[in-house]
C-alpha cells in the first residue's frame, strides 16, 4: 500500500484532457480514483479512498462519482481517444486491427444488479459474474480498447411479450415449463426469438445478444471513423455466418475469423471437416517433401509487436459450410507440422497467408488487455448498482489508456526521469510501478519536509498510520 500525499505525475499530465466531462467537484474525485486504480493494491472504493492523507475524505464522495455524478460516458469515451489521438504512438493507424472479444468479471454471490450465472471456460464450471465485451484495437505500437459494453441478461418476459404483440404464437404444450423447467422455457423462447427476428426487425430489440452488442458497437466505429477501414478479428465463438455476412455487406468491413476443427469445407468430392482436410494436407505435404517435390505448406514469416514469428501455412479460396467462398488458412507453427493446426478464414479472396495471419496475431492483444485490465481492477468492484459498475469499468480503461499513451509521450518520459531517474519500459505495468516509485518519492519527500519545519516524527506520522490502519 502507497499512501498518496499528491497525485501521480501520469494523472497529473493527462488530467486535463477529462476536465470539461465532470464538474470541478467530480472531477477531483476522478483524479483521486484513477490515481488509486493505478497505485492500490486493493481497487475497491474502500480501498482507494484509504490511500489519501492531504485529500481524506468520507468515502460516500468517492462513491458518488459512481453512482450519482452526471457525468457522461459517451464524452468519457471521447476524451480516452482524444488523449491517445494526441499522440503519433496511439494514433489509428492505416495497419491497425480491431480485435472483438468477451471476458468474464467473476464475482461470489449474486447481490450485484444484472449479475448472471455464465460458462468459465477456465474452470469449466458456472460461475456467478458479469459479461464485458470489447472491441479493441491494436497495431505494432500500441493497443487499447476502442469500444467496449457490459452484456446485460435477457428479460425473459419482455421477450415473451414482444413476440405476442408481434402475433408470433408460443406452443401452448410448452407453456407449462414455465413452472416445471424455467431453463427449459428460456431456451425455448430464445429460440423462437432467434428464429424470428431476423423476418421481424422489431423484436431485434427486445435482447441484445453478445454478437448484437459487437454489432452495434462496429456500427458506432464505422460511424465515428469512416475513413479507417480496419479489418476485423474475432475467435471462433464469434465466427458465425450472420456475423460474418453483417461485417460484409452491412458494414463493408475485411475480417479475419477462425474455425473449429469441426467446421466443414466443401471439395469436389464431398464434403470435410477442416481437421480431417488439414491432415490430409499433412500427408500430401510430407509425402511431396519425401519426393522433393514443392511443399503443401509454405513457411510463412510476419511481424508482431516489433518480432517476426514463422509459421507453417496453406492458403487458398474454398467454399466453406454456412459461410459460402472464403480464403481459408490453415496454419502450423512447427516445420514438421506435429502441432496442431489453426483455421482462418477472410472474406478477401485475394489476401495472402502473411497478411491474414498478422491480423489474427493482433487479436492477443484483447486477452492481454483483460488480463491486465483485472490487474488494474477490472473485476475489483463491490458496487451493486449496475450503472455504476459501467462506470468503474470506463475508468479503469482510462487508466489503461493512461498507460498506453504514458508508453508513447517523450514530455511525461521526461518529466518522470527528472523526479525519480527512471525511465518507463514498454507496457503498462511498468507505468504502475514508476507511479508507485513516485508515490513512495513524494512520501519521502513529505516526511524530509515535515522534519525540515520542525515537526516531530510522531506528528509527521500519525495520518500516515491512521491512513495504514484505518478499517
Amino acid at each position: 500500500m502507497y499512501p498518496l500525499v499528491e497525485f501521480p505525475e501520469l494523472v497529473k499530465h493527462y488530467a486535463h484532457f477529462y476536465q470539461d466531462v465532470f464538474s470541478a467537484e467530480a472531477f477531483l474525485e476522478f483524479e483521486r480514483y484513477i490515481s488509486g486504480l493505478i497505485v492500490s493494491e486493493n481497487k475497491t472504493v474502500e480501498g482507494i479512498n484509504r490511500l489519501f492523507v492531504n485529500e481524506s475524505r468520507n468515502q460516500s464522495s468517492l462513491n458518488r462519482l459512481l453512482t450519482a455524478s452526471p457525468f457522461s460516458l459517451e464524452e468519457l469515451h471521447r476524451a480516452r481517444l482524444a488523449m491517445l489521438g494526441s499522440l503519433s504512438g496511439t494514433q489509428i493507424k492505416p495497419k491497425g486491427v480491431l480485435s472483438v472479444d468477451d471476458t468474464l468479471l467473476i464475482h461470489y454471490g449474486q447481490d450485484f444488479e444484472k449479475i448472471a450465472q455464465l460458462f468459465d471456460h477456465v474452470s469449466q464450471s458456472y460461475v456467478w459474474a458479469h459479461d464485458l465485451v470489447t472491441i479493441h484495437y491494436s497495431d505494432e505500437e500500441t493497443d487499447y480498447p476502442a469500444l467496449f459494453q457490459l452484456w446485460e441478461p435477457v428479460e425473459l418476459e419482455k421477450v415473451e411479450a414482444g413476440l405476442r404483440a408481434a402475433g408470433i404464437k408460443l406452443k401452448e404444450s410448452k407453456e407449462p415449463w414455465k413452472e416445471t423447467d424455467p431453463n427449459k422455457w428460456r431456451g425455448y423462447v430464445l429460440g423462437v426469438w432467434r428464429r424470428q427476428q431476423k423476418k421481424h426487425e422489431e423484436l431485434r430489440g427486445l435482447y441484445d445478444t453478445k454478437l448484437i452488442l459487437v454489432e452495434k458497437m462496429l456500427s458506432q466505429w464505422v460511424a465515428e471513423h469512416p475513413d479507417a477501414h480496419l479489418p476485423v478479428t474475432f475467435d471462433n465463438w464469434f465466427t458465425q455466418p450472420d456475423f460474418c455476412r453483417f461485417l460484409d455487406e452491412e458494414l463493408h468491413l475485411a475480417y479475419v475469423g477462425t474455425l473449429a476443427s469441426t467446421d466443414k469445407v466443401n471439395l469436389k468430392n464431398g464434403q470435410l471437416s477442416v481437421g480431417d482436410f488439414a491432415e490430409r494436407l499433412k500427408q500430401e505435404h510430407l509425402a511431396a517433401i519425401a519426393h522433393g517435390h514443392p511443399p503443401v505448406f509454405q513457411r510463412i514469416r510476419i511481424p508482431f509487436k516489433g518480432e517476426h514469428e514463422i509459421y507453417y501455412s496453406y492458403c487458398n479460396i474454398h467454399r466453406l459450410h454456412n459461410f459460402g467462398r472464403q480464403r481459408l488458412v490453415i496454419n502450423f507453427r512447427q516445420a514438421d507440422l506435429s502441432d496442431n493446426p489453426t483455421f482462418y478464414i477472410s472474406n478477401r479472396l485475394s489476401w495472402r497467408a502473411p497478411g491474414i495471419t498478422r491480423i489474427r496475431r493482433h487479436r492477443w492483444s484483447v486477452e492481454v488487455f483483460h488480463e491486465e485490465g483485472k490487474a488494474e481492477g477490472l473485476d475489483q468492484y463491490q458496487l451493486r448498482d449496475f450503472c455504476a459498475i459501467q462506470r468503474h469499468v470506463a475508468l479503469v480503461a482510462v487508466v489503461y489508456s493512461l498507460l498506453r499513451a504514458a508508453q508513447h509521450d517523450p514530455v511525461l518520459h521526461k518529466k518522470l526521469h527528472r523526479i525519480l531517474h527512471l525511465d518507463l519500459d514498454d507496457n503498462p505495468a511498468s507505468g504502475r510501478r514508476t507511479a508507485q516509485a513516485q508515490s513512495l518519492w513524494c512520501l519521502g519527500l513529505f516526511i524530509s519536509a515535515g522534519l525540515t519545519q520542525g515537526q516531530t516524527l510522531r506528528q509527521i506520522m500519525e495520518p500516515l498510520l491512521r491512513i495504514m490502519c484505518r478499517a
